[in-house]
């Protein structure tokens, strides 16, 4: 019987062979999505993607925004997802968390919902349940009118992308490139107690190294928000994506923004965040019963 050096001796240039031989090499280029075979990839370190997220979250001081929107109500959860089209909405924004937005019904252009954040929380009117809500930053217990569960901090997060604060956060780097896509992904963590937390994902395309995502987790490692740019473009000097898409599926609702005109930096006033309660409405606090009309 053959000592086992000898079969491998043996077999190596049946492998050097077929290897080298031109009938059984098949070679094939790698057509990523968005790319053609022969693009190369753009190579960054942690810090240059980390500069990268520093300087377009300082380059934003406030904006004014008129947006074609696509809100969506359910979740791919259960498997049931309704999308509403041709919706105009209006999006001003100040740091550090300011935000108004008004959306308007398809054709007729009356006023779909007004949300605007407070020092405390929001406040959100909606003309067709003749309802005015208020509450918390957060989604304590998400309601069954999906529209009750927008909040003005879930947009703020998705379109500013905030640096990791070196204070209380890490950063690890990880290269995900195979056939079908070439992303750097950034993962923040924190310490949660006596063990590491997941917080936050921060997605690089390697084509061009624009960034192109971000998962938000809770405590749990669930997605909170996931967020998806794409048509980056300078608006007042200023790259901004034009396309931009917002999902949140524990509060099943998602909404796609497709940017139709954008001032950067113009100087935003205080009474462009006031939202009053409409008389006649229905006032509801979250967290308590509704109080009536006023």
């Amino acid at each position: 019987m053959p000592h086992r050096r000898d079969v491998v001796a043996a077999l190596l240039p049946c492998l050097f062979a077929f290897t080298f031989s031109s009938c059984v090499v098949r070679r094939r280029l790698i057509s990523r999505r968005g790319a053609n075979p022969t693009q190369t990839l753009h190579v960054a370190d942690e810090g240059a993607l980390l500069e990268a997220v520093r300087r377009q979250y300082d380059a934003v001081h406030d904006f004014t925004a008129t947006v074609d929107m696509v809100p969506a109500l359910g979740s791919a959860e259960k498997s049931k997802i309704t999308e509403y089209k041709d919706v105009r909405g209006y999006i001003i924004f100040r740091k550090p968390a300011s935000l108004r937005m008004i959306g308007l019904y398809p054709v007729v252009r009356s006023k779909a919902f007004d949300m605007s954040s407070t020092d405390t929380g929001f406040r959100l009117y909606i003309p067709s349940k003749n309802a005015f809500v208020t509450g918390p930053s957060d989604v304590i217990q998400p309601s069954a009118n999906k529209l009750e569960n927008l909040r003005p901090q879930h947009f703020i997060d998705a379109l500013m992308v905030k640096p990791p604060d070196p204070a209380t956060e890490k950063v690890l780097i990880e290269n995900l490139t195979d056939e079908d896509q070439a992303f750097y992904i950034l993962h923040i963590v924190h310490q949660a107690g006596s063990r590491l937390q997941l917080a936050r994902t921060i997605w690089f395309n390697r084509l061009n190294l624009q960034l192109e995502r971000q998962i938000i987790f809770d405590n749990s490692g669930n997605i909170l928000t996931d967020a998806r740019y794409t048509e980056w473009k300078p608006y007042d000097n200023v790259p901004f994506p034009k396309h931009i898409e917002i999902n949140r599926p524990q509060d099943e609702y998602g909404v796609v923004l497709d940017v139709v005109k954008m001032d950067i930096n113009k100087g935003v006033t205080d009474d462009k965040f006031v939202l009053e309660q409409p008389e006649g409405t229905a006032l509801r606090v979250i967290g308590q019963p509704a109080k009536g009309t006023t």
